[in-house]
């Protein structure tokens, strides 16, 4: 089948720090002939970075921890571990979102860094396409509370042992999706990771 779609009509609910579409399209079916008219709602925000700092020497990821009005309805659960993240602006790359987002929420320097995959975060209803990439650092001086505060950010940083935040996984106490991923893509590839960044056992 050729796959189409077309957008009937567009208009904007919302126009804000986000901005919110509300389009009514049709789109070619698997078994052939057009969809319903249907009516969707998209979350526009732009593109994003995230950005696993791990320390190859010493088997250690740098986490973060911070507010998240999206996890609101868990009243306990509000605050979020999760990695270094942040909106790709106009005229930046996403490597260079990369290197200043270490920098803002956890004060780190990378010294080398390695794209890991593109992938859409919430496709359902959101626009956002994330880059994530695992970024080299050193973890022995990584601490304290980070961020910018003209943007309100209250951003508390810590090193972890690789198997402590892969037990965060089990345990449920990361709860957000980029950090699974990231984690999880660090346990396949982590030996032959730090063989690539110089580490001889």
């Amino acid at each position: 089948m050729k796959k189409q779609f077309s957008i009937l009509n567009k208009e904007t609910l919302y126009n804000g720090f986000f901005r919110l579409e509300k389009f009514h399209l049709k789109h070619t079916l698997f078994a052939g002939g057009w969809s319903a008219a249907l009516s969707r709602e998209l979350f526009v925000r732009g593109n994003c970075v995230g950005v696993l700092l791990y320390d190859p020497d010493t088997d250690q990821v740098v986490l973060i921890e911070q507010f998240r009005v999206g996890a609101i309805m868990q009243t306990d659960r509000t605050w979020l571990v999760e990695i270094v993240a942040g909106a790709i602006e106009a005229d930046e790359t996403a490597v260079e979102v990369a290197y200043r987002e270490a920098l803002e929420e956890a004060g780190c320097t990378i010294e080398e860094l390695l794209e890991i995959s593109e992938f859409y975060t919430t496709p359902g209803g959101s626009s956002e396409r994330l880059t994530l990439f695992c970024g080299k650092v050193d973890a022995s001086k990584v601490g304290g509370i980070h961020g910018l505060a003209d943007e309100g950010e209250d951003i508390l940083v810590r090193a972890v042992a690789f198997a402590d935040a892969y037990k965060m996984l089990e345990t449920r106490e990361i709860e957000s999706a980029i950090p699974i991923i990231a984690i999880q893509w660090l346990a396949l590839n982590r030996e032959s990771l730090r063989r690539q960044w110089g580490v001889t056992e």
